[in-house]
């Protein structure tokens, strides 16, 4: 029996699955793509379970998020649990004339969960399913097209791609994938391919803000300037700016 999310899971194991230089894969099909950064070494092979539909904007494309299954200590199997990100302005502060149904972006609904470890899609359209990613990673949030109909300064908004903050790599070669390595930001065209770096590799992404007035995101993130593998406090703080407009537009505002 797989259940729901356990308050102490922290407690059970710590986050993250161990790699292994062979060329087993952790899971039952092979996808169709390999995204930038993805780590050579494949991941020991667990086993995984999907949970719940996600309804984006667009009718043709549907997402499931795929968890890697868990033992508390009774030897019992558990999984995570979406949990969705809402929006921490404060309503006063949002400009007039939005719409933004409670998300972090307008536009955007944003989830994560214990153990994500890739996510599918799904095209109605052509009756296709691919996986965002090869092998297995360590998510930490999902942007995807949200189903509401969120506006933006009076206009409706209507993304077309998604973004993921994930541990894709054993970046500090301690034998596992967790929160230790550096978080990447990738983009994704609405096909769940073609994945694309936001923001350097040698860098580990800390935190986000949004700017309505202009529709961007800006990325904090520490430069691992060591080379070590790890975001560590005394490396220099970056941030970076991205045209959720046009996310091919991305630059470095402060340094």
């Amino acid at each position: 029996m797989i259940f729901s999310h356990c308050s102490e899971h922290n407690k059970l194991e710590e986050k993250g699955f161990a790699v292994q230089n062979t060329s087993e894969s952790y899971n039952d099909e092979a996808p169709a793509h390999r995204a930038a950064g993805l780590a050579m070494a494949d991941t020991v092979p667990f086993i995984t379970q999907p949970r719940n539909v996600l309804l984006t904007t667009n009718t043709a494309h549907r997402l499931v998020p795929v968890y890697k299954v868990n033992y508390d200590r009774q030897q019992q199997p558990f999984t995570g649990e979406n949990a969705f990100h809402g929006n921490a302005w404060d309503i006063a502060d949002i400009p007039a004339n939005n719409q933004w149904n409670d998300h972090f972006i307008p536009g955007f609904e944003a989830m994560s969960g214990y153990n994500l470890v890739n996510v599918s899609h799904f095209n109605h359209q052509l009756k296709t399913e691919n996986r965002f990613f090869e092998q297995a990673v360590l998510i930490k949030t999902l942007y995807y097209p949200a189903f509401s109909k969120d506006t933006l300064n009076g206009k409706p908004l209507q993304r077309n791609f998604y973004m993921i903050s994930a541990y894709d790599e054993d970046t500090n070669k301690d034998g596992f994938i967790n929160t230790k390595d550096l978080r990447r930001l990738y983009y994704f065209d609405i096909n769940a391919q073609n994945p694309t770096p936001l923001i350097p590799k040698n860098c580990s992404v800390m935190s986000s803000e949004y700017d309505p007035a202009n529709d961007m995101m800006y990325v904090f993130a520490k430069i691992d300037k060591n080379n070590n593998g790890k975001m560590e406090y005394e490396e220099a703080t970056q941030i970076f700016w991205i045209d959720l407009n046009n996310p091919a537009n991305t630059g470095l505002q402060y340094k």
